[in-house]
């Protein structure tokens, strides 16, 4: 993953603005590339700890699974998916696309 900044970091706006020409349009795109990554992440942990499902309550495994703290632990970690969305939008490997106005009319009908 990128390097993200683990600490509050202070924006120029018009930095936003480059891409799309509107700071409204590029929070849409940021935010919907954020939910995306946020979905993947989750999917990741979740198939990573499914290794670790077991059908019987045994409260001793329960705490003795260190393997499956670590996991969790690392995806806590993890710079938020928004941190990463900003940061690649920032560094244009976001792609995004507006559809013409003649093709919003035409579906409109």
């Amino acid at each position: 993953m990128a390097s993200v900044p683990s600490s509050i970091v202070t924006r120029n706006m018009a930095d936003f603005a480059k891409e799309t020409g509107n700071v409204y349009m590029s929070v849409a795109v940021i935010s919907k590339r954020a939910n995306q990554i946020a979905v993947k992440l989750k999917e990741e942990l979740n198939s990573k700890l499914a290794e670790f499902a077991t059908t019987v309550d045994n409260l001793e495994e329960v705490f003795e699974n260190r393997e499956q703290i670590e996991i969790s632990k690392y995806y806590e970690r993890l710079p938020k998916p928004t941190s990463l969305a900003i940061e690649e939008f920032l560094e244009e490997k976001v792609y995004c696309r507006i559809p013409d106005e003649e093709t919003t009319e035409e579906s409109s009908l």
